[in-house]
């Protein structure tokens, strides 16, 4: 899991199969997933199996913003040890493009430098 992405330990055990859903989640806008994108800024799953997730957008006029939760939601009960979903939306901290991983701006075409 990206290292700016915050988990807690119980997430932290099924984070490979969150990654390959996350993956598959993408943003038809820029046209890269979710999870390369650095949407996803925190993962908490409880011992009952609620997983909640938060995430952001690049902008609060994402088109993809009633979409994309529901497709979190969709992929992540896939998962043996969660049960249900949550997706909270948060606008603080902005989004910046830095976040972008290095294979997400190496498939943008942007330096895998990163943008500063």
């Amino acid at each position: 899991m990206r290292e700016d992405i915050k988990l807690n330990d119980r997430a932290a055990t099924v984070s490979d199969q969150m990654i390959e859903r996350f993956e598959k989640i993408i943003e038809p806008e820029i046209g890269l997933d979710i999870y390369n994108l650095g949407f996803i800024y925190e993962i908490n799953l409880t011992k009952e199996g609620h997983c909640n997730v938060i995430i952001t957008f690049s902008e609060v006029g994402c088109a993809c913003i009633g979409e994309v939760p529901v497709a979190i939601k969709q992929s992540l009960v896939e998962i043996e040890e969660i049960n249900d979903v949550s997706v909270d939306v948060v606008w603080s901290p902005a989004w910046q493009m830095s976040r972008i991983s290095r294979l997400g701006r190496i498939t943008l075409g942007i330096s895998p430098r990163g943008v500063h």
